[in-house]
């Protein structure tokens, strides 16, 4: 009997090792079956390329900030050892600092404003605001372009949104028809004539600083142009920076975000993206560069990253812990240009908690028509009993959709060139199988996280419209991002830092 105990033992120990063996085996092969889909994959490339872009409400330009010029600008530089010099020869370099940064992107570059020509401008685009700071992009990005395998790349972006809007002005198009001026339904906030104005960005440009050897670069500044940034964040005003920091030949590159709205600008977004870096980003109808040298698809890609949420942005915020950004036109085709037909459609997972769901089964016009669940089970919102409705904050159909099916609430129809869907998820058991939070306060302040998600096979259950009767369209994701959406809340304050952002996608 105890020797057939020791065998039945050693057999057990036998079976064990070799599960272990093979969960290593396994998870290694898994690892190595995908690639980045990012230039900077995981942040990590001491030679940044960072860019900064801003929009008014309906992702134009409208107008320039004076002084400031067109709102776009970019910091991408290289870094070289310096080479000892033969003795009685004068080095070009710091002897305590032997690192050379070349900037690729001058001052001048930056502070291009419309009017003033530069490589590749084409001549309708001079004296056009919204033209003129699409092709400042396109330069900025051939400055800073990285030739790689499958495409080249040139930068993370960071994007800078305010929801102020003259509707007096009539400057932004209803699902992307021009229309007169009208009078607003506090739907919009605008103090007035020139409410629309993009912000100062002022630039420190990356240095490397001793002794520490640690690399660090900031954009910043105001929508309140008359403020005194100098003093900080002093009086009621608002402001933006992003800070990027890193440790030469260590780690990561750490940003750092901070937000704050004001009485003038109470409506403020501030994002990190990964866009795609030929063709159109998620919610624009101009070329844009991104850091997306392979453009992931639904249902295969995953997201990693780390996020430590410091402030929240008060109740009112929107804080994005995934926002995605596609576009197809209601037939599955994809997007032309043509802003009367494309359509953009968004994703976001929302994690403050103090967004609550609007979605329950009294209110069913903010529900998706339905939910699919990792099975693959499809549960129609009718069905009280199963549809998961603290899924969901809210979710809106694209204006220009012609089978919606009621009770059906539209999205708002200025805030992109085209008509837009947008669907709004928050933390909750059902969506734990790809790796997102199932409960409220994950992830939040206090509760610093790196993140995998699948957010590919995710986005594939997700509800999106189309035409009845047309094929599937692609879910190509042209814009990955995170950050925050303050809405119409003034003197808040949202500050975080994100690193080890990567993208992985399937190496065939």
């Amino acid at each position: 009997m105890a020797k057939q105990s020791k065998i039945s033992c050693c057999f057990l120990v036998f079976v064990l090792v070799n599960l272990i063996f093979w969960n290593v085996v396994l998870s290694v092969r898994a690892e190595n079956e995908f690639i980045s889909a990012v230039g900077d994959s995981g942040m990590r490339r001491d030679n940044l390329r960072v860019a900064i872009e801003s929009w008014n409400q309906c992702n134009e330009v409208g107008e320039e900030a004076l002084q400031i010029g067109s709102p776009r600008a970019a910091d991408c530089f290289d870094i070289y050892k310096a080479t000892p010099q033969p003795q009685g020869e004068v080095c070009f370099c710091n002897q305590q600092l032997p690192y050379v940064l070349v900037h690729r992107v001058t001052e001048q570059d930056n502070k291009l404003r419309m009017g003033e020509p530069f490589f590749g401008l084409q001549a309708e685009s001079q004296f056009n605001v919204d033209l003129y700071a699409a092709e400042k992009e396109l330069y900025l990005g051939f400055k800073c372009q990285v030739e790689d395998t499958p495409n080249p790349w040139q930068f993370w972006m960071i994007m800078l949104k305010s929801g102020n809007m003259d509707t007096y002005a009539a400057k932004c198009p209803k699902n992307g028809h021009r229309v007169g001026p009208f009078p607003d339904q506090n739907t919009f906030p605008c103090f007035g004539k020139g409410c629309m104005n993009q912000p100062s960005i002022y630039h420190d440009y990356t240095k490397l600083q001793l002794p520490d050897m640690t690399l660090k670069g900031r954009f910043f500044g105001s929508w309140d142009l008359d403020a005194d940034l100098s003093r900080g964040m002093v009086g009621n005003i608002s402001y933006h920076s992003v800070t990027w920091e890193k440790k030469l030949g260590e780690g990561s590159w750490v940003f750092h975000h901070v937000l704050r709205t004001s009485a003038k600008y109470p409506w403020l977004m501030l994002y990190l993206r990964s866009d795609a870096t030929h063709g159109f980003s998620g919610g624009y109808h101009y070329p844009t560069r991104g850091m997306s040298k392979i453009i992931p698809e639904s249902p295969n890609f995953k997201v990693r990253f780390t996020l430590n949420v410091i402030k929240g942005g008060g109740p009112s915020s929107q804080f994005y812990l995934m926002d995605m950004g596609s576009c197809w036109k209601n037939n599955g085709k994809p997007c032309d240009g043509n802003v009367t037909s494309d359509v953009t459609r968004y994703s976001e997972m929302i994690i403050n908690p103090n967004t609550t769901s609007w979605c329950h089964a009294n209110n069913l016009n903010v529900c998706p028509p339905y939910h699919t669940f990792p099975n693959g089970t499809r549960v129609h919102r009718n069905d009280t009993a199963r549809f998961p409705y603290a899924a969901y904050h809210l979710y809106c159909s694209p204006g220009n959709g012609e089978h919606l099916e009621a009770p059906f609430n539209l999205c708002d129809p200025y805030s992109n060139p085209q008509p837009q869907e947008i669907l709004q998820i928050l933390p909750h058991p059902v969506w734990g199988e790809y790796g997102y939070p199932t409960k409220q306060g994950e992830g939040w302040i206090g509760d610093p996280r790196t993140w995998e998600l699948d957010v590919g096979r995710l986005s594939q259950s997700l509800y999106f419209y189309q035409d009845p009767g047309t094929p599937p369209a692609r879910r190509q994701w042209m814009s990955i991002d995170l950050g925050v959406e303050i809405f119409k809340d003034p003197d808040q304050v949202a500050e975080w830092t994100l690193s080890d952002f990567d993208i992985l996608v399937p190496k065939q």
